[in-house]
């Protein structure tokens, strides 16, 4: 049975559509962290972006911030082109370390077909590189699961995580975050078949699936309706434990979500997003300059919400067909 659901899983993912337009890629290795990674390679065509000036407010040091709120929690630091020491640091390495995801279709997964890295926060990640590196900046991807995010970046293991990470006020004791580059919100999902309908009480008696570490864990924790809370390592379990029998049903962003229902037609979300999850690129607390340097790179990729920003263009390749009617990026909000 178990080995029946995961070649379910395998199958699919292996439609993927062809000749998805993928942006200008920098050149990148996938450092294994837990086994089974390979390297993969891609070399950019066009140079970082035009340094921008911006008016007062960019020195490096971060004021002090106001109490944090679910009200403020997604703002940052205002963007910056200056070269702090964190950005120094990455230039004298020549090359940025990012911690991904390779499991979460149209976010950051590995194309079976190709066998490289691909989706929505894998292209941001290449276009960040790009600005801080120019166009044959070298991109270390190191998988890392949803709860070694903020360990990752607290030891400096990787420089940056962009992953589907939410901005919260938790998490902001620990780690930096970046402006929000999408919105998203908790959800159900559970077999087209199943009598749940929401986050509520048809959950009572019901095994409930989420990764640990993940505001899915956390919204459970302080309510799950009666449910038996099942946690694993990544959100994909998650989708192998229902085609196993083994939960019946999963808490999650509804972004995350779409995607696993895209690649299991027999599940789908149910009710409502029950929560406000900005997603946001997290960094180190103390490498205020390189959020800065973010910050910018996402003002341009918002590109004022145009229809033809790097944005909306990423969003038409990965995440169209699977979240539709989203006509922009949020608006960036600062605190300087």
């Amino acid at each position: 049975m178990r080995a029946r659901g995961l070649m379910n899983l395998r199958a699919a993912l292996a439609p993927v559509a062809a000749g998805m337009c993928v942006m200008a890629a920098a050149a990148a290795v996938l450092v294994p962290t837990l086994g089974g990674d390979v390297p993969e390679g891609g070399r950019g065509s066009s140079g970082p972006a035009a340094p921008r000036t911006y008016g007062p407010g960019t020195a490096h040091a971060a004021p002090a911030a106001a109490k944090c709120t679910s009200q403020n929690a997604a703002e940052s630091l205002r963007p910056s082109s200056d070269d702090g020491a964190a950005v120094k640091r990455i230039k004298e390495k020549g090359q940025l370390v990012v911690g991904v995801d390779q499991n979460t279709y149209r976010w950051g997964y590995r194309n079976p077909n190709t066998g490289k890295l691909e989706g929505f926060d894998i292209d941001l990640a290449r276009v960040i590189a790009k600005d801080i590196l120019g166009p044959d900046a070298k991109v270390v991807f190191q998988a890392v699961p949803t709860n070694q995010r903020v360990p990752a970046l607290q030891k400096r293991t990787v420089d940056m995580v962009v992953r589907t990470m939410t901005i919260n006020c938790a998490r902001k004791e620990q780690v930096a975050f970046s402006t929000a580059y999408f919105q998203a919100g908790q959800q159900v999902l559970a077999p087209r078949k199943s009598k749940i309908k929401a986050f509520d009480d048809s959950l009572r008696g019901k095994r409930v699936c989420t990764a640990a570490g993940s505001t899915g864990e956390s919204e459970l924790a302080a309510g799950s309706h009666g449910a038996k809370v099942l946690t694993v390592p990544n959100q994909l379990d998650c989708l192998v434990r229902l085609q196993l029998g083994e939960a019946d049903a999963v808490v999650t962003d509804n972004a995350l979500g779409a995607a696993q229902a895209a690649q299991d037609p027999t599940v789908e979300l149910k009710g409502e997003p029950f929560t406000n999850e900005p997603y946001g690129v997290a960094m180190n607390q103390n490498d205020t300059d390189l959020v800065r340097r973010v910050n910018r790179v996402l003002d341009d990729f918002r590109g004022g919400g145009g229809a033809d920003s790097p944005w909306m263009r990423a969003y038409r390749t990965w995440l169209q067909a699977d979240l539709p009617k989203i006509s922009g990026p949020p608006s960036p909000e600062y605190r300087d």
